[in-house]
């Protein structure tokens, strides 16, 4: 029997369920292992839309009609070049997509040039780093204790591209970076690129300021929009672009509500070539037309909806965050409130660590994920539990409903068992069947 072999690098307790799931593939015949990948997709699918409230902000939901386009065969069709001067012949329809999903994308964020085909959020940002920088450039990133992204730091693309990473000064009471400390930082290391944005955004970052420390020195300044675009797309925060940042990167699927993948955009020509050579005959060659589509459809969705979407999400993100402090919750808190955003956070130290009660609160059919903060650190674990709305928001859930969810994650915390909680947050989940903010 051949199956993986074991990594001696990985924890064991992964490799023990990695080891028994690939065991029992390898001795189930054709049709025992077709039921076991339908069985699998199907909890998944009882998880999401009947036992769970997903509060990660990095999850969301798709437009049905968006969704159907991962299907729809475009997929598995090779498309290289430039629509109109593609290698393969018969890309008609797969050429006008591709146009289609990036003049929206430009429209949607301002922009004037669209990189569509990036694989996902972490190569959209290796590609803006091959545009402006070589190995061994400095470049200055947001530390973890503000959310920082590992993809800006030395175990991401950016440390394996080989820049040389410093790390940005902390503007603790805005949860971003300070630019006074920036200013120096940036005469001393004289980057090639600042980076902005991060895995938690609680207030608008300050890239006008940052933009004119940059040009001091001639960096070129990205914003990361990866957890942001849904909030820029529904002009609820404002658009790096229009304070002076070069380029953004973004992932689609996250608060923009799309397909899993990556997207640039950008309003400088020189920065938009060197991205598209890098996408072809660069790193992407083909790639998912059918994602491209699903993508065009989904920005269709901001068009209509944009506004009132992103609105809604700071309005939950706001009232649950004042409702778990109000049932004595350590919600993250600065001297400018607890957010402007459809985040949110809650110090982990009093009960162990982000990671570790996010696992309590999955016992309770609360889906969630550990972050860092700018305050003592826990040993082993991260000391910042993230919330956020977009899903629970396009799935229906308005203000009116967090007093009863609040009450949820604040038993869930608290309970020696917390499956015990999991039958009451299945009841309330299970009135939530329909998908709000999209276009039918």
């Amino acid at each position: 029997m051949t199956t993986l072999a074991r990594r001696g690098w990985v924890p064991d307790g992964v490799e023990l369920l990695v080891r028994d799931v690939a065991c029992a593939t390898a001795e189930a015949d054709a049709a025992a292992v077709a039921r076991r990948i339908a069985a699998a997709v199907e909890r998944n699918r009882a998880i999401h839309d009947e036992e769970c409230f997903n509060l990660n902000p990095a999850a969301n939901v798709m437009n049905p009609a968006a969704e159907a386009l991962l299907a729809s065969g475009l997929g598995t069709r090779p498309s290289l070049g430039y629509p109109g001067e593609k290698y393969e012949m018969g890309l008609e329809g797969v050429e006008e997509v591709e146009i289609v999903a990036a003049a929206l994308a430009a429209e949607i964020f301002d922009a004037a040039f669209a990189e569509i085909r990036v694989g996902s959020g972490a190569l959209a940002n290796l590609y803006a780093f091959m545009a402006v920088c070589r190995p061994g450039d400095a470049v200055i990133v947001p530390p973890a204790a503000i959310g920082g992204h590992v993809t800006h730091h030395a175990a991401g693309c950016a440390g394996l591209y080989g820049l040389a990473i410093h790390e940005a000064p902390v503007d603790a009471d805005g949860y971003t970076v300070d630019p006074g400390g920036l200013r120096d930082l940036v005469r001393d290391v004289r980057p090639r690129m600042i980076t902005v944005g991060g895995s938690l955004n609680l207030f608008p970052h300050p890239t006008g300021a940052i933009r004119e420390i940059a040009d001091t020195v001639g960096a070129t300044v990205l914003f990361d929009a990866a957890h942001q675009c849904g909030m820029i797309a529904g002009r609820a925060w404002p658009n790096p672009l229009d304070e002076g940042a070069h380029l953004m990167t973004m992932s689609t699927y996250k608060s923009l509500g799309g397909p899993a993948g990556g997207l640039i955009v950008t309003r400088d020509a020189d920065l938009a070539e060197r991205l598209d050579r890098i996408a072809f005959p660069g790193l992407t060659a083909n790639f998912d037309a059918g994602r491209v589509a699903a993508l065009a459809m989904a920005l269709l969705d901001w068009r209509t909806f944009g506004r009132d979407y992103a609105a809604e999400m700071v309005a939950v993100s706001q009232a649950l965050a004042e409702a778990l402090a109000v049932r004595d919750l350590p919600v993250f808190e600065t001297p400018r409130g607890r957010t402007e955003s459809h985040q949110f956070a809650m110090d982990a130290a009093p009960f162990g660590g982000g990671q570790r009660m996010a696992r309590h609160l999955r016992e309770a059919g609360l889906l969630t994920c550990g972050i860092g903060l700018p305050r003592p650190p826990v040993a082993g674990d991260m000391n910042g539990l993230r919330f956020g709305t977009p899903e629970i928001v396009r799935r229906g859930v308005g203000a009116g409903d967090v007093a009863e969810l609040a009450t949820l994650v604040a038993d869930g915390l608290r309970a020696d068992d917390p499956a015990r909680v999991a039958p009451r947050t299945a009841r309330m989940r299970r009135r939530f069947t329909g998908l709000r903010f999209v276009r039918s």
